[in-house]
């Protein structure tokens, strides 16, 4: 079976007819042409590789079916920057070496964002319990805790 779906991705309406069981991080990768959401747990939805944000949550793209996103608002990694500026967080990421393989990036720094955005005071405690859905391999995490609160100290000066 086939539908009729209606995803804005990063400001972007992308109307398409797709099988009903297509995952959204697919669609996001196939019908969008965005990759740098990845899936790196083979859809079981425990390394946080393909976190987007879904009308401005942060949820696991490989765990949600793309007719579920019909009518809504999906932010990729590609929305973060403006232009050819970067975004805080991946201008932290990178002054932090927090970056490593960059395969787990994405999806860290929307797991990030969402954090920051939805706690006014961050504690290093807190970064750590926030990413605990997001996996590093080349374990990375401290660097990516300093840029997280860096960016999170500059929000809330």
């Amino acid at each position: 079976m086939k539908a009729e779906v209606s995803i804005t991705i990063n400001g972007i309406a992308y109307s398409r007819t797709i099988p009903i069981r297509m995952l959204l991080v697919d669609f996001i990768r196939y019908e969008a042409g965005l990759t740098g959401t990845h899936v790196g747990c083979t859809f079981e939805g425990v390394c946080g590789a393909c976190t987007v944000h879904l009308d401005g949550d942060a949820i696991k793209a490989c765990l949600m079916l793309a007719v579920q996103a019909d009518g809504r608002s999906v932010t990729t990694v590609e929305g973060l920057a403006k232009g050819n500026e970067l975004h805080p967080l991946q201008v932290a990421f990178n002054q932090h070496h927090a970056l490593q393989c960059g395969f787990c990036t994405s999806g860290m720094l929307m797991s990030s964002l969402d954090l920051i955005e939805k706690n006014p005071e961050l504690s290093e405690e807190t970064v750590r319990h926030g990413l605990v859905g997001n996996i590093c391999r080349c374990a990375g995490y401290a660097n990516i805790v300093d840029a997280i609160l860096d960016v999170a100290q500059e929000r809330g000066s």
